[in-house]
């Protein structure tokens, strides 16, 4: 559950960004053009941090617990965390669905504001699959439903109805 590289083209009305890290998990180093970096034990990249959340093992913790973890991004070492908020039911046009509640810890960039904005619902099974984001941005607000899920590896217990 540990990145070994990624990439990030961003092209939004002028601002560009582009970013290629490769991460070297044996030495703790992660590389980019600007240079090799020392980077702690498990870090993430911000794809990785979405599968790390939803390896996570909410039942050990209690609603406001912070779990850290470190992220690299920009060439930079960023000391997260996820607050788990407890279990809610979700509607989605799948169903009803026992669900896992957090907030992540955002970076601020051109489009989060950073902070603990965001809020994210994964259903209360193995499959930890996200039901529901939410989230303001720069220009609004964002909502994330599931549309669709298949090939799951276990069953999807946390589900109570049908719509």
């Amino acid at each position: 559950m540990q990145p070994l590289k990624f990439i990030r083209n961003v092209n939004e009305g002028g601002y560009k960004k582009e970013e290629n890290v490769i991460f070297n998990q044996q030495n703790n180093t992660a590389t980019s053009k600007e240079g090799v970096f020392k980077v702690p034990n498990c870090v993430q990249d911000v794809l990785s941090s979405i599968y790390y959340a939803r390896n996570i093992d909410f039942n050990k913790y209690k609603p406001e617990d912070k779990i850290p973890f470190t992220m690299f991004l920009g060439n930079e070492i960023y000391n997260l965390y996820i607050r788990y908020l407890g279990k809610e039911t979700v509607k989605t046009k799948y169903g009803k669905f026992h669900a896992i509640k957090f907030k992540p810890l955002l970076v601020k960039g051109t489009i989060f504001e950073g902070g603990e904005k965001m809020t994210v619902w994964i259903s209360d099974d193995p499959n930890h699959i996200p039901l529901r984001i939410e989230s303001p941005i720069v220009v609004g607000s964002l909502k994330v439903d599931m549309m669709q899920y298949r090939n799951l590896r276990y069953p999807l217990s946390s589900k109570i109805s049908v719509r």
